[in-house]
């Protein structure tokens, strides 16, 4: 960030936010959801290939599915109820609200990046075109490398992932060059990079780093587990300390304290006329 040290913006407390404890968030090992979780997660770490990203890059890549506003896709996230998501079970355009509102408390100043808030998981709409939620949702991971220990269930999920078994694919490299940077590589698919390809097509008149957000925002085992950097380039380190500063409010801002969305719409709404009015291609 250009004009403050994004892990000195917001700090929620080590002991409790929204009456949570923040070691409580991301549990994998414990909780009622678990069960769900672990089934989203053996599918994601099995189908998710190579082949599979690329399959679907082309398939969603010319935003021709549709054609609709903002305010349209994230009113279609009612519908959605992330399986990959340990800590919620409700709607996610409730959790839409919740992080942009923490963003705006925190951000006054800085209405794009109040807005990336909104729309970080607007992608989870292909949940509702047909896709699985394991295409859709979850933390993303390199694919066309060795899988690292910091993915989510890394240990007990890959097993039938044809990948693995690639000697092209599972050294540390795979098919990538040391430091290539993160633009040039092959993600999981997803909910980020299908909606950092609309914001792309439809020229989002958003700066880079929310972009960037939007593309990485799920990627946990490089910006929370610290793994991956031998793909990444000096752009990639850079963006590193807004998406960390972005991550504080998509998981810390999650509770069952829903926000009052139709209070909230006209706010965000002026947000959407501003940077990505209008009819968009999806």
């Amino acid at each position: 960030m250009k004009d403050a040290d994004p892990s000195e913006v917001y700090r929620p407390e080590a002991g409790a936010e929204h009456g949570k404890l923040k070691t409580v968030y991301r549990n994998y090992t414990a909780g009622p959801l678990l069960d769900r979780v672990y089934k989203t997660y053996l599918l994601m770490h099995t189908h998710q290939t190579v082949d599979f990203v690329r399959k679907k890059a082309a398939e969603y890549g010319a935003c021709a599915q549709r054609r609709m506003s903002i305010m349209e896709a994230l009113d279609l996230l009612d519908n959605v109820v992330d399986e990959s998501d340990p800590d919620v079970d409700f709607p996610n355009s409730y959790h839409a609200y919740q992080t942009a509102e923490g963003i705006r408390r925190a951000h006054p100043d800085k209405d794009w990046f109040q807005l990336v808030g909104l729309l970080h998981d607007i992608g989870k709409i292909l949940a509702l075109a047909g896709e699985p939620q394991w295409a859709v949702v979850g933390d993303t991971f390199p694919v066309g490398c060795r899988v690292q220990k910091s993915v989510v269930f890394s240990d007990s999920t890959f097993h039938d992932n044809p990948d693995t078994k690639n000697p092209l694919y599972n050294t540390q490299y795979g098919i990538y060059q040391p430091h290539c940077g993160l633009a040039n590589v092959l993600m999981s698919w997803g909910h980020d990079e299908y909606m950092y390809q609309v914001m792309k097509f439809n020229n989002f008149a958003l700066p880079r780093e929310a972009f960037y957000m939007i593309r990485f925002h799920s990627f946990y085992p490089w910006h929370m587990g610290g793994d991956y950097m031998h793909l990444c380039s000096t752009e990639d380190l850079r963006m590193l300390a807004w998406v960390k500063e972005f991550n504080k409010f998509d998981l810390y801002t999650k509770c069952q304290d829903l926000p009052d969305v139709m209070q909230l719409k006209p706010y965000y709404q002026a947000l959407i006329d501003k940077y990505c009015p209008g009819q968009l291609c999806w």
